[in-house]
């Protein structure tokens, strides 16, 4: 038991890593295009992107390229093309731009047509022919069509940006922001599987166990800081210090992490030490989520409740995993 002294909170683990290939990736800029005719919205769109929906009020000012169809040497450099066609008509400006040489050739592009009901599975017609790995049909002052179908694509294309994405432009915020989360919690998850089946054998138990906790909390270290690079917090982890101190540091979280991952109950096996590291990460992941959404820190009690939610989840995606497990022949 006295191991359990040792277990590093999480502001020791950020304060003993190389954080700079984070910060790096975070503050590369993303090159975006938004190309269309003036009237087809691209300068809607444009606003949109910078703007965040969890705070009305807030607009970056990101550099983004706003051009007509003939600019498409000004697209060489861009990471993603977002070609917006009005929906009510717009094939003669789009062939006429492809006629003249508009070809994004090995681009990454979504085409957006903008029109006032949003479809799905709509047959691509005029569309056809331009490259674009996804198309889109609905309005682009629609917030919630741009959050349910545009940011997914985008998130899709750009796997390798998704800080910078979403720290330049905040729409896509919390969309990255739960990618990371669930991304995080399925990794722990996935690895205290592979220790999980060591510790089949006793005498591995506890040092496997006590190694869990120092892996998963450091997993859970990187989630905070990459979640505050992403939405748009300081680039210095002091300063989360400060914010999440007293919610994050060694508090009822971490207990209830060593307790239940410790090993010290054998009978409770693989499936719940899985289910405990998917929800300690899925916490501390919404924790941080939810002061920026809402400006408030989780209270001790919606902690608990958000443990306990999570738990449950946790179980079947543990089940899900061990099914994947080879079996011996």
């Amino acid at each position: 038991m006295s191991a359990l002294a040792n277990i590093p909170n999480i502001w020791k683990n950020i304060k003993e890593m190389d954080l700079r290939p984070l910060r790096e990736q975070a503050t590369r800029v993303v090159k975006i295009a938004i190309i269309g005719v003036p009237g087809s919205g691209r300068a809607e769109l444009a606003r949109q992107i910078r703007s965040d929906p969890a705070h009305g009020n807030m607009e970056t000012q990101t550099p983004l390229l706003v051009a007509d169809l003939d600019a498409f040497k000004q697209t060489e450099g861009a990471d993603l093309i977002i070609l917006v066609v009005n929906g009510d008509g717009e094939e003669d400006p789009v062939r006429q731009a492809l006629e003249g040489g508009w070809r994004p050739a090995g681009k990454k592009m979504v085409l957006l047509v903008n029109q006032p009901t949003p479809q799905v599975g709509v047959i691509p017609g005029a569309w056809e022919g331009l490259g674009a790995r996804r198309i889109l049909y609905g309005p682009v002052e629609d917030v919630d069509f741009l959050l349910r179908e545009l940011a997914p694509a985008v998130i899709e294309m750009l796997p390798e940006q998704l800080m910078a994405l979403g720290r330049y432009f905040p729409l896509f915020r919390e969309p990255i922001a739960r990618k990371l989360i669930n991304d995080t919690c399925i990794s722990n998850a996935t690895y205290t599987i592979s220790t999980g089946l060591a510790e089949i054998v006793p005498v591995l138990d506890i040092p496997l166990n006590i190694a869990d906790l120092f892996v998963l909390s450091k997993a859970q270290a990187f989630l905070v800081y990459k979640l505050g690079l992403t939405l748009g917090l300081s680039t210095q982890w002091q300063d989360y210090v400060t914010e999440f101190g007293s919610v994050l540091g060694s508090g009822f979280l971490w207990r209830q992490l060593a307790r239940s991952l410790v090993g010290l109950i054998p009978a409770w096996g693989i499936v719940p030490k899985v289910a405990v590291a998917y929800a300690g990460t899925y916490v501390v992941g919404n924790v941080v989520l939810q002061w920026y959404l809402t400006g408030r820190h989780a209270t001790r009690k919606q902690m608990q409740a958000l443990y306990r939610q999570a738990f449950a989840r946790g179980k079947n995606v543990a089940g899900d995993l061990l099914r994947r497990v080879p079996r011996p022949s």
